[in-house]
Order: structure tokens, then sequence, then C-alpha cells
């Protein structure tokens, strides 16, 4: 045997095998970016939930087509788990074990986030994870959140805000690009990555990216008199 094709072989079996839990978001995507990074990881797939009565990125709002072609960009398969719009928690975890025992079957022990600060959230993920013997990874856990918003975009990525809660901030701030602007404009209390649900964005490029996901943006619409939607349709322009 070809000493060289060894080497390969040996190198490839040494990267650990992860699910990445993909919401479309910031967030996700600097997660993602920083273990790349890192090495060491072979990402098996994008594990996102969609709301099935919508056909969207559960609480991004996002359709699922957007969805498709970010997975598409990024040269990931991409993994769907449909819960209701009325999900209970017995139901999303119900269903999310089946998903994750399936890859855990194939010798998938690891599934990473893209959560920055939240402990009893973490906690929740990594019980839920340990029901089925596998673990979490937080590549961007504890990072300022300043800094890290910063670094997004100053990384070249670029995002637009698709959900606001309006018990924190206006319905103007829905629907725009998440840049520096945007940033220095946020209400004081209000986390710059949103990491408190205050918002949630859909990433359209960036240097995980191999090309753009072209949009348009629709009407900005409000759910459950609290939530403000920013409705986004695939554009070929």
């Amino acid at each position: 045997m070809n000493p060289e094709t060894l080497n390969i072989n040996s190198t490839t079996t040494m990267l650990e095998k992860v699910l990445f839990a993909w919401s479309g978001g910031k967030d996700s995507a600097m997660a993602l970016y920083e273990l790349q990074k890192a090495g060491g990881y072979k990402i098996s797939a994008l594990l996102t939930t969609i709301t099935q009565d919508y056909d969207r990125i559960s609480m991004h709002g996002v359709q699922r087509i957007l969805l498709e072609q970010q997975a598409q960009s990024l040269g990931l398969p991409l993994e769907k788990v449909y819960i209701s719009k009325i999900s209970s928690n017995e139901e999303y975890e119900s269903k999310m074990k089946d998903k994750l025992v399936q890859y855990q079957r194939l010798g998938i022990s690891s599934v990473a986030f893209g959560d920055v600060f939240l402990e009893d959230l973490r906690k929740y993920r990594e019980d839920n994870l340990s029901k089925v013997n596998m673990k979490g990874i937080f590549p961007i856990w504890k990072r300022n959140s300043s800094e890290l918003a910063h670094t997004f975009i100053d990384s070249g990525f670029k995002a637009i805000i698709t959900c606001v809660d309006s018990k924190v901030l206006d319905k103007s701030f829905c629907g725009r690009q998440f840049d520096k602007q945007f940033l220095a404009e946020l209400p004081p209390g209000v986390d710059p990555c949103g990491e408190n649900g205050e918002f949630h964005s859909f990433v359209y490029d960036g240097p995980i990216f191999n090309k753009s996901i072209m949009y348009k943006k629709g009407d900005i619409v409000c759910r459950e008199n609290r939530f403000y939607y920013c409705d986004l349709s695939p554009s070929l322009i």
C-alpha cells in the first residue's frame, strides 16, 4: 500500500464526526466557522427544526427553500426535524431524540451548537443529548457578545434580521441588515447577538458559503401579538 494513502486515511479517521444544530442565523454561522477553523471535525449534516404548518425554520420564520439553499451553498447535507406549530417540549424532544438516535447508530456522538451564554439552555441540551449517549460542542461559548457580533461583520458575513420581539425592540429593527449601524442603535440591555431571543437572523453570505443566497424582502407581519417577522423569499436576481 502507498504510504501516502495510508497517511490520508489515518488523518480522515481521526476527524470527529458531528451533527451541527443549524438555525440559519448568525450565531450558527459563527459557530460553524469557528468549528471548521479549529479542524479535527467533520460535519456530517446540518440539523434544523422546521415548523411543519408554516414550512419555515422554527422561531426564525425563514422559508425552507432558503434554508436548503444555505445548505447547498455550504456544501453540507441537511437533516430536517418537523414539529407542529403548537409543539410541546415533549413533542420536540421525542422527534429530536428519534433523529439523534439514527445518527448515534452511525457512530456520531456529538452535536455542535451556536449558544453563547445561556447556562440553562446549555444544560437542557446536554441533558437531552446524554439520554442518547451523545455530547454537546459549543464553539463560541462564553465569547463576549459585542466582540462576537463585530467579528461576524468584520469576517465578511452578511445577515438580515428576520424576527424581533416587540417587548424589547421596535418593529423598525425587523428586516434590517445586521451591521454596525444596527448594533449601534440597539437599546440598552439588548444583547448584541440577540442571545436572549430579542431578534433572529438569516445569514446569506460569508466565508463559509460557496455563493450568496439571493433573496427578496416581503411584508413584515406580527404573530402572537408579539413577534414581528420579515418574510423572505428566493430571488433569481
